[in-house]
């Protein structure tokens, strides 16, 4: 007698079709190896051995100064006032070189060199590799936003999440790997976090962190009239005709990640309850992150980290500012209101991943779409004391912490006027195949094909930066 298939080996069979074995496919014909899942999503198949197994990314959305953060330069105050030799954003707003009022300093026993506005992180001096030398294509946020997200200045592009979603899974079936943390949409919106032509259990799950309440943090988490048990009886019957229904089409991925969605969707009731209640967490932590948005953000940032999703995206925006760090006005006193939040919640971060072990295997991401220009940009009044700073793509400054990463490093440097990167310069792509090499997977290598050609997150593009692992 046939024994007819359990519910659980039938959404098994279904799940198979995700990431995890994507990236077992993609290796069978690079490597000719390949790994059997041992269980819903949880095959590990990498190209070698991995530094990190997560990655937060904390975004700072609108793009903040270099020159006011991690790139002191003497020359601007030298300099203050003249044109500068070219106009590189082609807007032709330069009104002069402007200084930064801001004091730098080293710190740590590396001398990593960072600004007055970020005391608390100036503290994890020694765990920071900045890098001085980041440049991208564009001065534009959209197609800067999306370059830096997702590889590619045009939409739709599957994101860096999406990517690594697919190529690792998830360790943890009840939560999604790839969570993105936006009090507030973005520019670009969910473009941001798409997963594209990859299957779609691979995009990111946006949270609306502006909220603190679960049941408004995650849309539906309950079920308003039925009970548990009701809504697995439910489920139970729709997935069972689920199923059914894939098998008689086989290789239709839609239908394996429907299957696959509202099972997630259920599993997330009870678990998602807990991970995303902040009030578990002592008055002291809380405290230490701060009670702003991006802090609340971090920290259930660090609590999704360690319950097994994969990557978490942090976007420093509100309800109200889609870019808050775009500062054409008033730079000086916008960025010691900003660095001011992101210092706290961002140095708690890292502290609180060090204290539990974390910090050596989670990657830790931060900066923006670009820089801003080292002149000044000033409205029709003229008044240098609201001066801002104008976007600026050829030069800016990025860090990462933890996940395999030299801490103490000042990798790169820009020209003296803080225009240009000119001494091991890196790229967006390359930075994205160092974050892809410490996840234990080499960018070349993870493809998808679609419309009759293999895509990758850096597309024919990208090296890995080797200087900056440790």
């Amino acid at each position: 007698m046939q024994m007819q298939p359990s519910r659980r080996n039938v959404l098994r069979r279904a799940a198979t079709g995700f990431g995890t074995v994507g990236l077992c496919s993609a290796l069978q014909s690079a490597s000719g190896t390949t790994t059997q899942p041992d269980g819903e999503g949880a095959a590990r198949v990498v190209h070698h051995p991995a530094h990190a197994k997560r990655v937060i990314f904390l975004f700072m959305n609108g793009a903040p100064s270099h020159v006011d953060t991690f790139d002191p330069k003497p020359m601007l105050l030298k300099h203050e006032g003249e044109a500068p030799a070219e106009d590189i954003t082609g807007k032709n707003r330069a009104a002069g070189y402007m200084p930064s009022p801001f004091k730098f300093s080293a710190h740590g026993e590396s001398g990593v060199v960072m600004s007055e506005l970020l005391p608390k992180l100036s503290k994890h001096a020694d765990d920071l590799c900045v890098i001085r030398s980041m440049h991208t294509d564009v001065p534009n946020h959209e197609p800067g936003l999306l370059l830096m997200q997702s590889g590619h200045q045009q939409p739709t592009r599957p994101s860096m999440g999406s990517w690594l979603s697919y190529g690792l899974g998830t360790e943890n079936e009840n939560l999604p790997a790839f969570v993105a943390l936006c009090p507030g949409l973005p520019v670009v919106g969910p473009q941001l976090w798409s997963s594209a032509f990859l299957p779609g259990q691979h995009q990111g799950v946006e949270v609306n962190t502006n909220h603190t309440a679960i049941d408004k943090l995650i849309d539906n988490i309950r079920h308003p009239n039925l009970s548990g048990a009701a809504q697995r009886k439910q489920l139970k019957l729709v997935q069972a005709l689920n199923a059914q229904h894939r098998n008689s089409r086989p290789g239709e991925a839609m239908l394996e990640t429907h299957i696959r969605s509202m099972e997630l969707a259920f599993q997330m009731q009870s678990e998602a309850s807990e991970a995303f209640d902040l009030s578990l967490e002592s008055k002291r932590t809380r405290l230490s992150y701060g009670d702003s948005e991006y802090g609340r953000s971090c920290l259930l940032g660090r609590r999704l980290l360690e319950r097994g999703v994969r990557v978490v995206q942090v976007f420093y925006v509100s309800k109200g500012q889609k870019q808050p760090w775009d500062t054409h006005k008033n730079n000086n006193q916008s960025h010691r209101t900003l660095c001011a939040d992101a210092d706290q919640g961002t140095a708690a971060l890292l502290h609180d991943l060090k204290n539990r072990g974390m910090l050596e295997d989670t990657l830790v991401i931060w900066g923006g779409e670009f820089g801003r220009t080292p002149y000044a940009q000033v409205d029709k009044s003229k008044d240098k004391k609201k001066a801002g700073r104008d976007h600026h793509h050829t030069g800016f400054s990025m860090f990462m912490a933890g996940g395999g990463i030299r801490g103490g490093l000042m990798h790169g440097a820009t020209d003296d006027f803080g225009m240009h990167a000119v001494e091991k310069r890196v790229h967006v792509h390359d930075l994205h195949a160092t974050v892809l090499h410490q996840m234990g997977i080499d960018h070349k290598r993870l493809t998808f094909r679609y419309s009759g050609r293999d895509y990758r997150l850096t597309d024919v593009h990208g090296r890995v930066v080797h200087d900056v692992i440790a």
